[in-house]
């Protein structure tokens, strides 16, 4: 595929560029009016054009939050390839086959190309499938500065914007994806006025035009090992105000490993919704899990490159390959013993679950799993939880049996 034409993006002070100014102060010469309102049919309503999951939509700009090395490049290769091929590779809707411009400011562009390879090896992707959907921009041949800070304040590339907009609209793309968005301007992003402007006169404004969704990959500040959040975006809080919908990625933490027997949690990472003005907060995350693919590319004087993937990682299901039988068991040896809810007790009803499951109890990984199924049952009812005398004749939480199960 021929490359993109190199964008007119240039450092020469005499370009024009265009002050920003606040969105809302930006319509001095348009003139102002309230305009009645009349409650249309709802079914006369357009449905909102999403594209992809409720992440990606047209007409709008969204931010995928993480921090660093944890795998958004990754995913978000997958879901071009997603939307490119029209392949639910991660079991999220693809609402349309669309075309995918990814632009990629920090690597060369046969990184882009290993990874993206590596990518099809997985999935099983022919080269035929993605002809003519899918774009690859490294920043280090085509630099993209929309914006820029200067001792008047920030200002706006319009000649940036407007070949953007053009080079969108004549490739017929549906979804631009900037990664990392920190490599598209160079203003301050300590600056809230400065960067709601760059989000809603750039991006935004090239969304508007051009009916294409727009992705900013944006690192997150260091948090010391803490939960990242839709606050844990770098630089001002406007651009997660700017953008209609955000989501962060996180790393697997140990307790998380713990409680799904993973080995390795590095490989491991979720996505969450942070904010969503246009859909329901997700309640469950989305797993993912980084494998390796050799490229098959050694030469005499260098190995093959490893190539890590994003792929779709299943929360383990505790209950998996058990049978009613087993709950049966379980029921048993509980129904004849004594048992506490409190992990910490001697007669912890968890020990009667791993002598009915042949599990070791002091195996964290079986352990975790314990507490699991433990909790199902209780939730179910062949569980329940009563309150009863111990041996100090003080009232305990005690784990009995409730509805016995039928094995068929």
């Amino acid at each position: 595929m021929a490359p993109l034409p190199k964008l007119a993006v240039r450092n020469d002070p005499a370009e024009p560029f265009k002050k920003l100014e606040p969105a809302n102060d930006n319509n001095a010469s348009r003139p102002i009016a309230a305009t009645p309102w009349k409650l249309p049919d709802p079914r006369s309503i357009p449905p909102r054009q999403w594209l992809y999951g409720q992440h990606y939509i047209r007409k709008f700009v969204s931010v995928t939050i993480s921090p660093g090395g944890v795998g958004k490049t990754s995913l978000g290769m997958g879901e071009a390839l997603c939307m490119a091929t029209g392949r639910e590779l991660f079991g999220m809707k693809v609402f349309q086959r669309s075309r995918v411009w990814l632009w990629n400011g920090e690597d060369p562009q046969e990184e882009l190309d290993r990874r993206l390879a590596a990518a099809c090896i997985h999935h099983g992707i022919a080269g035929r499938e993605i002809d003519g959907m899918l774009f690859v921009n490294s920043g280090r041949t085509m630099p993209l500065i929309t914006a820029k800070q200067t001792k008047d304040g920030a200002q706006i590339a319009v000649p940036v914007v407007d070949a953007l907009v053009e080079e969108i609209r004549s490739k017929g793309i549906d979804v631009m994806i900037v990664d990392p968005f920190v490599s598209s301007h160079a203003v301050s992003e300590n600056d809230n006025m400065a960067m709601d402007a760059v989000v809603k006169q750039t991006w935004a404004t090239i969304a508007d035009r051009t009916n294409c969704s727009i992705d900013l990959v944006h690192h997150a500040k260091k948090v010391g090992g803490q939960e990242v959040t839709a606050e844990s975006a770098r630089g001002a809080v406007s651009l997660i105000g700017a953008a209609r919908a955000a989501r962060v990625l996180n790393p697997m933490t140990a307790d998380e490993a713990g409680k799904a027997s993973v080995d390795n949690r590095r490989l491991h990472f979720r996505e969450t919704d942070a904010k969503s003005n246009l859909a329901p907060p997700s309640d469950k995350s989305m797993w993912y899990r980084m494998v390796g693919h050799d490229l098959g590319n050694a030469t005499n004087d260098m190995p093959s490159d490893n190539v890590g993937v994003a792929t779709l990682w299943r929360w383990p299901n505790a209950t998996e390959g058990l049978q009613v039988s087993d709950l049966l068991a379980v029921q048993r040896v509980v129904h004849v013993g004594y048992y506490k809810e409190n992990v910490q007790a001697d007669n912890w009803v968890g020990k009667a679950v791993a002598e009915a499951l042949g599990l070791d109890v002091t195996d964290e990984k079986a352990k975790a799993r314990i507490k699991e199924l433990l909790k199902i049952w209780v939730k179910s009812g062949a569980l329940s939880k009563v309150e009863k005398e111990d041996s100090n004749r003080k009232m305990k939480p005690h784990i009995v049996v409730g509805e016995w199960a039928r094995d068929a």
